[in-house]
């Protein structure tokens, strides 16, 4: 294929994407690129990753999508946590920043005014060689992306909650959240084999039982995961606390009580 109709075919791509369909590699690879670089008809983000420009567009000032960016970052980029959410339509708010899980180490970096912000996987699943448990494929404008299931993205934002703007963000965000495989999720919060994070599944999905049609069974299945020994939701956290003893979970009362919600 010849150079102009690859790009032309493609938002953005990884120059193992541009050589296998070109058949350059080496000095005929990068003459190529080079020579669509100064001609303004690609930009690079990121080393081997390049967005197309649109004809006639400026490379300066031509839009691009974060999520597409991050999706591509590496071969096996996960979009996950609050830009999960987003992608699942489920965000309360939109961020500025983008998060994605990598299969190595990454620096944060800033291109066109977004924060690119990689995060390791969880050790429990890279011990087992379960990388890409809960991870789907979506399509984003033509460009297959991998983002975590709605029902791990839930998980990993109850489990991190600081990726996802803190207990107001996730709690509002989550609240969008209309339906949930219960076993999906209790089979992800097992891999992750954190009994804090099962605390807090638990918790949530108690709280929140009818609107989500949560059974006893499940809140049995994560309540025998859950601690035997108090843990705390928030150890940095000097308010006032409740001690949830089913989940023997220590909670700051406003998050108890979600005191961000408007009085009815």
């Amino acid at each position: 294929m010849e150079p102009g109709t690859f790009l032309k075919r493609h938002r953005i791509f990884r120059v193992e994407q541009f050589e296998a369909a070109t058949g350059l590699s080496g000095a005929g690879r990068k003459a190529s690129l080079d020579y669509h670089r100064k001609r303004g008809h690609i930009v690079p983000v990121r080393r081997g990753l390049y967005w197309v420009v649109p004809p006639g567009a400026s490379p300066e000032t031509c839009p691009v999508d974060p999520f597409l960016i991050a999706g591509l970052i590496t071969p096996k980029a996960t979009i996950a946590y609050h830009s999960a959410l987003e992608l699942h339509g489920r965000a309360y708010s939109s961020f500025n920043e983008v998060q994605f899980l990598s299969e190595r180490k990454l620096r944060p970096f800033d291109f066109r005014g977004t924060r690119y912000r990689p995060v390791t996987t969880p050790p429990a699943l890279l011990r087992t060689a379960q990388h890409d448990f809960g991870v789907e494929s979506l399509d984003r404008a033509g460009t297959p992306l991998k983002i975590t299931t709605l029902e791990r993205t839930l998980v990993d934002a109850m489990d991190r909650p600081e990726l996802c703007g803190g207990w107001e963000e996730v709690w509002r965000s989550l609240d969008m959240i209309e339906y949930l495989d219960l076993p999906a999720v209790c089979r992800y919060v097992e891999a992750l084999s954190n009994a804090t994070t099962a605390a807090k599944v638990g918790w949530y999905l108690e709280v929140n039982r009818k609107p989500l049609m949560v059974n006893e069974r499940t809140l049995k299945f994560l309540q025998a995961l859950s601690p035997v020994s108090p843990h705390y939701l928030d150890r940095g956290n000097t308010e006032p606390t409740r001690y949830l003893s089913r989940w023997n979970l220590v909670v700051p009362s406003s998050v108890a009580r979600q005191e961000w919600e408007e009085p009815a």
